[in-house]
């Protein structure tokens, strides 16, 4: 992940502390990804849901991404766990990809660790906003 700023709403910092706390209590525990994604919560900058800007990735936020090591475009809706559907393009906030796009706007790049190394991701759209995490 990268140092580039990121903006998390108060509703979604809420939803990722509990999916956290709980995550500490299964087998994520000691996940270095529950760390990375912990330590992007802490540097975060938390809005309002009001200021959120509509080009910014929270819960529930469907992304056009580019890979600029591939070349490749890649659809994703970030989501809680739970929601999770790697065939429909639904990626967990605790997963490796969910947890390194939170809190990106478009035009933003950040780096995703891979098996095969880190690749670097560009927002390129938002495609949909299903609403705030209650």
């Amino acid at each position: 992940m990268t140092n580039n700023p990121i903006y998390v709403t108060q509703a979604d910092t809420e939803k990722i502390r509990e999916l956290l706390r709980e995550a500490e209590h299964s087998g994520y525990r000691g996940s270095m990804y529950i760390q990375k994604l912990k330590a992007e919560l802490e540097r975060a900058t938390i809005i309002t849901s009001q200021d959120a800007p509509d080009d910014l990735i929270t819960l529930n936020t469907t992304a056009l991404l580019f890979d600029t090591d591939t070349q490749e475009y890649m659809e994703l809706t970030l989501v809680s766990p739970e929601q999770a559907d790697i065939n429909l393009g639904k990626i967990s906030v605790l997963a490796p990809i969910g947890a390194a796009m939170l809190g990106y706007r478009v035009g933003s790049t950040f780096d995703w660790e891979t098996p095969g190394g880190k690749r670097t991701l560009r927002v390129e759209k938002i495609i949909s906003k299903h609403g705030e995490t209650a």
